[in-house]
């Protein structure tokens, strides 16, 4: 079993790192394999809405949405964490998300998700609920914990002394554990996702 991190922030150890990696050390513990994946503080293009990926299976890009893509066929579980920018996540992650859930989304049906935003002061919840639609739309089972999934500070050590949030972090990581096992033991007694009716779509206008 293992979950793939996302650390969407420019700062590769800054206070978003700090936060996932709280997370990490309980899958860890609990005997989850876990994997930090940074996406960088490079160039990233939005989705252009070409559909090449239809075609191809990858991204029409060849950068960290492809190299991630790679990654998730062989992942259990998710954690996206973003740093709160204007009452969002990252310009960067959004781009991110945008491009990996439409071209890589198949490889993370089924599978459990769950977002961390970290924050100085205030827009985590707004954050929180942009990120998380990403699941809701692709058949992924949300892991909650004991409260929004968020960390304060301005820096790594003021988020360690976060004490609630470290503690959501913690209850985060026991919750994605436990559920990633619910469903490997699930999937052992023939238990799968059920099968995905071809989609309808719809428009407001007839």
């Amino acid at each position: 079993m293992k979950v793939i991190l996302v650390n969407g922030s420019p700062k590769e150890k800054g206070c978003t790192y700090t936060a996932l990696c709280e997370v990490e050390k309980v899958l860890n513990a609990s005997g989850v394999d876990t994997e930090i994946f940074w996406i960088g503080n490079g160039a990233l293009s939005g989705c252009i809405g070409c559909y090449s990926c239809m075609n191809a299976g990858k991204c029409v890009f060849d950068d960290t949405v492809n190299k991630f893509a790679s990654l998730a066929e062989n992942a259990d579980g998710f954690v996206f964490g973003s740093p709160v920018h204007y009452a969002a996540a990252s310009g960067a992650l959004t781009a991110f998300l945008d491009r990996a859930f439409m071209s890589a989304g198949g490889k993370l049906r089924g599978k459990v998700g769950a977002s961390v935003v970290s924050c100085r002061r205030g827009g985590a919840s707004a954050a929180f609920d942009q990120m998380n639609k990403y699941f809701t739309i692709n058949s992924m089972p949300v892991v909650s914990s004991q409260y929004w999934n968020q960390v304060h500070g301005s820096t790594p050590d003021e988020v360690v002394k976060d004490e609630e949030g470290m503690q959501t972090m913690r209850t985060l990581g026991k919750n994605m554990a436990w559920l990633i096992k619910c469903i490997d033991e699930g999937k052992k007694a023939g238990v799968t996702i059920p099968p995905q009716e071809p989609k309808i779509k719809t428009s407001f206008i007839r």
